[in-house]
């Protein structure tokens, strides 16, 4: 017998459901954090396992205002599930490249998009280094979760709105998001999971840099 895959694993952890805010999209998600946490091993949460309020926000967004995405070609930063780069691509993108550091989370990305009957392709690694690869619109849900991501992904998100692409980040009022770089294009109440956000509703705004 085989050793298990990445998606396998993906697929033994997580139910295919719908997302609160977002119905149009089904994702593979997990039902409960710490649990599944404590089987990857990882020093982060697993963050492709949950539909977080940012990615919500954003992904409402882009499928309530599809020609910010259509016929573009778009690259979604940290994607996790792959939930914003599945609605960029329901919204008619021309291409979507979801990239993320986390193997399991690009292969949650392959698996959600073949649920969602989009093509996205993923890439892998560290990517704040480059131009996002040339693309139209750069997108980023939920990044500034701590200081040390916030400086290491700011520059790569100014360098991108500098030569002419369109950056739209979500974010849930956290802390580190520094407010002055950014214009607030749209708010959302979010559902989300109780056990996760100890709450059941966060406030989400759509960014534009």
């Amino acid at each position: 017998m085989s050793a298990p895959t990445l998606t396998d694993f993906v697929l033994a952890n997580t139910t295919l459901a719908p997302v609160p805010l977002v119905p149009e999209v089904l994702l593979h998600s997990a039902a409960e954090a710490m649990d599944l946490w404590e089987l990857t091993h990882h020093d982060q949460p697993p963050f492709w396992a949950f539909p977080w309020a940012g990615g919500q926000a954003l992904a409402r967004h882009l499928l309530d205002n599809s020609g910010l995405v259509r016929d573009k070609k778009v690259f979604d930063l940290a994607s996790g599930s792959g939930l914003v780069a599945i609605a960029a691509a329901l919204a008619g993108a021309e291409s979507v490249t979801a990239n993320d550091i986390d193997p399991l989370a690009l292969a949650a990305v392959e698996l959600n998009a073949v649920a969602n009957v989009v093509t996205v392709g993923t890439l892998g690694g560290d990517q704040l280094d480059s131009d996002a690869h040339g693309a139209d619109v750069v997108l980023a849900g939920d990044v500034f979760y701590d200081a040390e991501i916030t400086a290491l992904v700011l520059p790569f998100l100014t360098r991108a709105a500098a030569r002419g692409a369109l950056v739209l980040l979500g974010d849930p009022d956290r802390a580190h998001l520094p407010h002055d770089l950014f214009t607030a294009q749209a708010r959302y109440e979010v559902p989300v999971p109780l056990t996760l956000e100890s709450t059941e509703t966060r406030s989400a705004t759509v960014w534009r840099a």
